[in-house]
């Protein structure tokens, strides 16, 4: 078991828009257990929007850094990392404001976050002991993007290729496929891959058994 003085394990995954991070986090949470992770999305630190009349919401770019509070999603991992526990913000993508409720999260052994744009920040992916980088072709990404735009955040076919091409595709390549590099685990395929999968999910299961000491800032 870890030792609860320890710090507990902190884990990155990152890809593009439709690559299959959230299927690669799930697959961590159901095989490792819920019960041990605390997991962080960053698309839930989006600043809210409410300031802005609605037509000017939709033209924020919502792709870039600056668009997410950083800093409190930061507050939050090393709030974690000392086992307190966090109140995160809940958004709300049909409107691009955050809700006045918010979801508690309770410091566990392992730290999931989970987001695009996780590792292009440099004081965040500092944090993490293991980062994973989803790598999947743009074609199929874009596709998936369009998908869940349409069915889940109530958005048409030409406004998701509209922003697909004005911000989501240009920011990719400025921030997210460079961060890339960061990576220590590149998962071609996301949680379709079993044999990356049952790696990941295996040294994830060893690091729990062992304390795990705070990584030297690089």
């Amino acid at each position: 078991m870890v030792d609860p003085r320890s710090r507990p394990i902190t884990i990155g995954v990152a890809g593009g828009t439709g690559s299959g991070k959230t299927t690669v986090a799930e697959a961590i949470l159901s095989r490792v257990g819920f019960e041990h992770i605390a997991f962080l999305q960053h698309d839930a630190y989006y600043f809210d929007q409410g300031h802005l009349p609605r037509e000017e919401r939709a033209r924020v770019n919502y792709d870039h850094p600056d668009t997410l509070d950083n800093d409190l999603l930061i507050e939050h991992v090393k709030s974690l990392q000392a086992w307190q526990a966090v109140e995160v913000p809940i958004y709300d993508f049909t409107t691009h404001t955050r809700t006045a409720e918010t979801r508690s999260v309770e410091p566990q052994p392992v730290i999931l976050i989970e987001g695009i744009l996780i590792f292009a920040i440099r004081d965040l992916q500092r944090l993490m002991d293991v980062k994973i980088y989803v790598d999947t072709d743009a074609d199929l990404r874009f596709l998936r993007r369009l998908q869940r735009d349409i069915a889940e955040r109530g958005r048409t076919m030409d406004s998701v290729i509209s922003q697909y091409l004005s911000t989501v595709r240009p920011m990719h390549l400025e921030f997210v496929e460079p961060s890339k590099r960061n990576a220590d685990v590149i998962i071609p395929e996301g949680g379709f891959n079993e044999v990356a999968m049952d790696m990941v999910v295996a040294r994830i299961q060893a690091l729990i058994a062992e304390p795990v000491r705070p990584r030297q800032p690089s």
